[in-house]
């Protein structure tokens, strides 16, 4: 009557899906496919043919001939669930093959966990696979770079011009093209004036009926010197250069025609003098331009023109010389802005010793535009992770372990963003593959969530 009794039992537990072995009762990990294919499930079932599923057991190792199964866990490890193995959001409670043909992995419950809440653990191989890459907070100066475009111009407090207060002709030429440099002082021209030679000998007469005066009553001496004063002031009102002024002096004799010369040194940008030609008082012969230094005339977007400074550092490129930067400062921000393009212009002031860059030359510039004044700790924009509402970095905790971690931003500026609170200086965060990261920590966070508890069968 035992004996019976126990095989009813026996039948019973295997009708079920338990297996008894002496006293023992085992549960199956899962069930298989009868035919040996990669179909599995969580409990026990039927194939379309009314054949029951194949359980399979933790220490059993027994898998149908056909298919290979999937390597059984170790014992004192427990598998959450299975996750596909290119990294789909794809996962299975029990072994699962892809389209492929390649076995879903297992993903242990002390890989889910780890030592700090939310902590991803990932084996040194995956990382590598994932190329996963990382960088320490640091402390850094936040710079913002203003990109705009501009032209060169001459610097207006370096041009000069030769425009005589007199009239007459030109005698005599000789700067006599355009382009040419000068230095200053530079003889340019010699020209002819009748009202200059007048005024010259009206000085010496003036001068020599001062000297027959030096006896004469104090009056008529004072008189005397006045006059040759004033016609002396005259000729230096018309710009006679104070060379010529002590040759007159000198000498005492009045010549025909008198020299001009370069009031600047620079290049000759713009010549009316022609030999033989008469000119008016006030007719411009020469415009003089030393551009050893220009200007960057910089159109700036308005919404940019905050971050501009007098003073801020521009790198300045030109088509004309590729690859070959100059370094230039911000010297003044106009105070008006283009109705139709939205712009300001921006003057920077570009050192030109070797003459490279012209006027009217297109340049492009870079403004570097400190955001913050003091050093920041700052992360690469590639470390945040941002869902619009909340920013999470995550931290390198070492041994393959990642933690995921809220913070706040500040200002971002060249690539970085400054950190107000959440990570510390010299934390690693993770730079690269982090999404993927991100990806597998929230679903297992999504799963754990899902699983059954401790000592409840699926």
């Amino acid at each position: 009557m035992k004996t019976g009794l126990v095989i009813l039992l026996t039948a019973l537990a295997l009708g079920a899906g338990v297996e008894t072995v002496g006293a023992i009762e085992r549960q199956p990990l899962y069930y298989q496919d009868p035919s040996g294919k990669p179909d599995y499930s969580p409990t026990p079932k039927k194939d379309a043919t009314g054949r029951d599923y194949v359980p399979v057991y933790e220490d059993s190792g027994e898998t149908p001939a056909t298919t290979p199964s999937p390597t059984p866990p170790p014992a004192d490890r427990k598998i959450l669930y299975y996750r596909n193995p290119m990294g789909l959001p794809d996962t299975s409670p029990v072994p699962k093959k892809d389209s492929m043909g390649m076995d879903y992995i297992p993903v242990y419950a002390d890989e889910a966990g780890g030592a700090v809440p939310g902590t991803v653990t990932i084996s040194p191989e995956r990382i590598q696979t994932l190329g996963v890459r990382t960088e320490a907070v640091a402390r850094r100066s936040m710079a913002h770079t203003v990109r705009a475009v501009g032209t060169v111009a001459a610097d207006e407090r370096r041009i000069g011009v030769v425009n005589p207060k007199f009239e007459g002709w030109i005698e005599k030429l000789y700067v006599n093209t355009t382009g040419q440099i000068v230095r200053r002082g530079e003889a340019l021209l010699e020209v002819y004036s009748p009202d200059l030679l007048l005024a010259e000998k009206e000085y010496l007469v003036a001068r020599s009926a001062a000297a027959d005066m030096a006896h004469a009553d104090p009056m008529a001496r004072d008189n005397a010197n006045a006059i040759a004063a004033a016609a002396l002031s005259r000729l230096r009102n018309w710009d006679i250069s104070g060379d010529q002024l002590a040759r007159l002096q000198r000498t005492g004799t009045a010549t025909r025609t008198l020299t001009l010369a370069a009031p600047i040194g620079g290049i000759v940008m713009d010549k009316q003098a022609l030999e033989g030609l008469h000119f008016r008082a006030g007719d411009m012969l020469y415009r003089i331009v030393d551009l050893s230094t220009v200007w960057l005339m910089a159109d700036v977007f308005e919404q940019d023109l905050a971050q501009i400074r007098p003073g801020q550092t521009a790198t300045i490129a030109v088509q004309a010389y590729p690859g070959r930067l100059f370094e230039g400062r911000v010297a003044f921000i106009y105070p008006t802005v283009n109705a139709q393009t939205r712009t300001a212009k921006v003057r920077i002031e570009v050192p030109n010793p070797e003459l490279l860059l012209k006027t009217d030359m297109y340049a492009t510039v870079e403004i570097a535009a400190p955001v913050v004044s003091a050093t920041v700790l700052a992360v690469p924009d590639s470390a945040v992770l941002d869902t619009g509402t909340r920013q999470t970095v995550l931290v390198d905790r070492g041994e393959g372990r990642f933690e995921p971690r809220a913070v706040k931003l500040g200002a971002r500026a060249g690539g970085y963003a400054a950190v107000l609170e959440g990570v510390a200086e010299g934390e690693k965060v993770v730079t690269g593959a982090n999404f993927l990261i991100d990806a597998e920590s929230n679903l297992r966070s999504a799963l754990q969530a899902f699983t059954a508890p401790e000592g409840k069968s699926p």
